[in-house]
């Protein structure tokens, strides 16, 4: 293939343990993706902090469904894989 460099484990831990460990960073340094980066991580992965949106509709619905997982567990069924089956 053309234009893969290919970097040996050796090789890298030589570049890694060569590496400045406190690099100076300058102030108005940006991210690999770019400025227009605002968040390091996706908003669907980890939102800012602050953001809850927990609404009554949403904890009655999770509430409900933890509920109805312990009530068929109590029954002695097990819904690990999809359809209720007697636990053994």
């Amino acid at each position: 293939m053309r234009g893969v460099i290919e970097i040996t484990d050796d090789e890298l831990a030589t570049e890694a343990l060569a590496a400045d460990p406190d690099p100076e960073v300058p102030d108005d340094a940006v991210p690999f993706a770019g400025p227009d980066v605002v968040s390091l991580l996706p908003e669907w992965y980890m939102p800012p902090a602050g953001t809850n949106r927990r609404t009554p509709r949403r904890a009655v619905v999770v509430v409900g469904l933890v509920a109805s997982l312990v009530l068929v567990n109590a029954a002695g069924l097990c819904v690990t894989f999809g359809w209720p089956e007697i636990a053994w």
